[in-house]
């Protein structure tokens, strides 16, 4: 136990000096020996906890999903909100975390444009987990009467996905300021809402 405590404490430090240095120097300019230098380490001995400093940039990502996705859980968990209210409040804390990123330092662009090219595998896999808790709403929006039938809640979890992309990626951002994105975002979810609500539901 106490062996596999320090694996865990030095990969943790590991992706602490890896994210200080992207987000100073950029993902490009970092090499694996300057983070191993940073850690007091040898190269040698990094290699044996990320095998590239793509597994680290990967490492770093599910780091942060991880807090992203508790967030989402704990929304899908919200029964007494209306769905519809949850589902806006979902894509809303996704634009607002992607643009605090962004605003805060553009470095972090390059890390994810590189796992978007080189590991879309996992960018898939995130997305999947995302559509888990939309899905979830979803279902809790019918079985309340708020939502229209849907026949297949995770392909239109999917379609929600897709129709939200722009307010996710930023490079799609279009160099827009948060004010101009949240008003295209706001415009988008009324269409969404007015197609997923049930019409005959009184209790709104």
């Amino acid at each position: 136990m106490i062996v596999m405590n320090e694996q865990i404490d030095t990969r943790d430090l590991i992706l602490k000096a890896a994210m200080d240095r992207i987000l100073h120097y950029g993902y490009s300019k970092t090499t694996m020996a300057e983070i191993a230098s940073d850690c007091d380490m040898s190269a040698g001995n990094i290699y044996r906890f990320f095998s590239s400093k793509l597994d680290i940039a990967e490492a770093m990502a599910r780091k942060k999903s991880a807090l992203t996705f508790q967030a989402f859980s704990e929304i899908s968990r919200k029964t007494e909100e209306p769905a519809i209210e949850r589902i806006n409040e979902f894509f809303t804390r996704r634009l607002q975390k992607t643009f605090d990123i962004i605003e805060k330092n553009t470095k972090i662009l390059e890390v994810a444009e590189v796992l978007g090219r080189e590991r879309p595998e996992f960018v898939n896999e995130q997305l999947a987990q995302e559509r888990v808790y939309i899905a979830r709403i979803l279902e809790q929006g019918v079985e309340t009467g708020e939502l229209r039938p849907l026949e297949d809640p995770v392909f239109t979890a999917e379609m929600l996905q897709t129709a939200l992309m722009k307010f996710e990626y930023p490079q799609l951002f279009s160099r827009l300021t948060l004010k101009k994105l949240e008003r295209e975002f706001h415009g988008v979810m009324e269409l969404l809402r007015m197609a997923l609500k049930n019409p005959t539901y009184e209790n709104e």
